[in-house]
């Protein structure tokens, strides 16, 4: 009894002992202020992602969560700051002519791709050419349509032409259009260079095992300040739960996305912080109105109609969004408070069916990625359409798989978003305008007329006029059903610092540190 007595008492106090350990390291100290979990062993960060990136070649990519990775491997010629400022890239400085047709960019001297090739203006002027190549259809032709030709004025600098004033230019080239690869790389590699992505960045591809995970390495040469994290390992959770249980875990040191019924538990974790920024990009529907039932306009009016777009934000998001009008979000210069989120009307949604000759309503698929919250909208969506007759299918589709579907027009209606530019041209031109890089199958002359026109303005009050008008067009045409703009949540652990929230959603780690 004595010996059983004994074992009971031992066993109690280790379970005292292993709790009180596991608190040292996840609860609040004494003053109430977060402490960070155990100091990590090693100098490597583990990246929660929302999905597979599908592509790693930033000239062909059409998907935000490519751009996670692209951050770290490539450089752009400018870039932007946590308060959306052009900033110094691979361009140290610029100069821009009088009549604003000409942009003299002075390059950074000395600086290596990682296969060891010079980056010059040479290498400037190629990876232009190549994304204005009409033959290899590439998403960046349409964002950079303006630029006319590309000089070589000297080894560290390029002059760029273009056939008229462009106002978003520089904003452009923060992002894909800016990026610059290797041309010794692609043209060794063809096809396959996107399987192994030679940039000029701060760390440099290492491996990829699809669905997985994608390493990357700390390059030792970089140019710029030196990145301070050894390697990086990106692992895809398209499943919001696995990707939070994983983070909270420890396995996963940052996730990139946080599931709107998450965002309250993690910030109540005393061992993460979780940043927020306003959204600058939004979320939606595409519909493919080059094929029924969305080639008839008055069927997109009708299906518009029937979302209730706060129910949306209220119970699927839990209040981490705001219903969407159109493309431009509310922080934005050319946001304009005349364009009004539809108001849900079930009654003209049947009206205007009726009329078009679908008494009855109509039938169509809706595809969506393999996430927890995509189900939810889609299925409050499917209710809603059925109110008014409109029967809705639901089909999940692997995320890469979809942009490929897409990508052909096969496809009737798409779960899709866009997560943003700091100019409003990067959000609506490639989206409405006629062979747009974002655009699936859209045409409206009148529409193009608006967006070039907005895009060729120098005033930004001439320039917000154009978009007023585009944006009311796209309520009238329906190309694109607007859902909400999001609010952007990063979570990381404690012991992670230096890490910079940049409002277009993109995670740069060249400051990071592991304490």
């Amino acid at each position: 009894m004595k010996k059983s007595m004994l074992l009971i008492t031992s066993l109690i106090l280790l379970f005292i002992l292993a709790a009180c350990n596991q608190d040292k390291s996840s609860s609040s100290n004494a003053t109430g202020e977060k402490t960070a979990t155990e100091k990590k062993s090693e100098n490597t960060l583990v990246v929660g992602l929302d999905d597979d990136p599908p592509q790693l070649d930033p000239h062909f990519s059409t998907s935000a969560v490519d751009r996670q990775v692209f951050q770290n491997i490539y450089d752009k010629l400018v870039d932007i700051n946590e308060e959306l400022e052009i900033i110094p890239g691979l361009a140290k400085k610029w100069e821009i002519s009088e009549d604003e047709k000409s942009y003299v960019f002075y390059l950074e001297e000395g600086v290596k791709f990682h296969d060891g090739t010079d980056f010059n203006a040479e290498a400037v002027k190629w990876n232009f050419d190549r994304m204005l190549d009409d033959s290899l259809g590439l998403p960046r032709t349409s964002e950079l349509s303006t630029v006319d030709k590309v000089e070589v004025v000297d080894e560290y600098t390029v002059k760029i032409h273009l056939k008229e004033t462009f106002g978003p230019f520089l904003s452009i080239l923060t992002d894909r259009a800016g990026m610059m690869v290797s041309p010794t790389a692609v043209e060794e590699k063809g096809a396959d260079f996107s399987n192994a992505p030679v940039g000029t960045g701060p760390y440099k591809f290492v491996e990829r095992v699809k669905q997985d995970y994608l390493l990357v390495e700390k390059n030792e040469d970089y140019w710029g300040e030196k990145p301070k994290v050894d390697s990086i390992t990106y692992r895809p959770y398209s499943d919001e739960n696995v990707r939070t249980t994983n983070f909270t875990s420890g396995d996963v040191d940052i996730i990139n996305k946080i599931a709107a019924k998450d965002v309250e538990t993690l910030k109540n974790n005393p061992s993460v912080t979780v940043s927020e920024k306003e959204g600058i990009g939004f979320q939606g529907v595409y519909l493919n109105t080059t094929t029924e039932p969305f080639n008839n306009k008055a069927l997109r009016q009708a299906f518009d109609l029937v979302i209730d777009r706060k129910a949306i934000v209220d119970v699927a998001l839990q209040g981490t969004a705001i219903p969407a009008a159109s493309a431009i979000a509310p922080g934005s210069w050319a946001f304009d408070d005349s364009i009004k989120v539809k108001e849900t009307d079930i009654e003209k949604a049947k009206e205007i069916m009726s009329e078009a000759g679908y008494p009855d309503g109509f039938t169509f698929t809706l595809k969506i990625s393999a996430k927890v919250v995509e189900e939810q909208i889609a299925q409050m969506i499917q209710s809603m359409a059925k109110e008014a007759g409109i029967e809705v299918k639901i089909e999940t589709v692997e995320f890469g798989t979809m942009l490929e579907q897409m990508d052909n027009l096969q496809f009737q209606a798409a779960r899709l978003g866009w997560s943003g530019r700091i100019d409003p041209d990067g959000n609506i031109h490639s989206l409405f305008r006629t062979g747009g890089s974002i655009n699936y199958g859209y045409s409206n002359e009148k529409m193009d007329q608006y967006l070039d026109a907005a895009r060729s303005a120098v005033e930004q009050k001439d320039r917000k006029e154009w978009y007023k008008k585009a944006m009311a067009l796209g309520q009238e045409e329906v190309p694109y059903i607007f859902l909400y703009h999001e609010s952007d949540y990063k979570a990381y652990k404690n012991y992670i610092e230096g890490f910079e929230h940049v409002p277009d959603q993109m995670m740069r780690f060249k400051g990071v540190t592991v304490q």
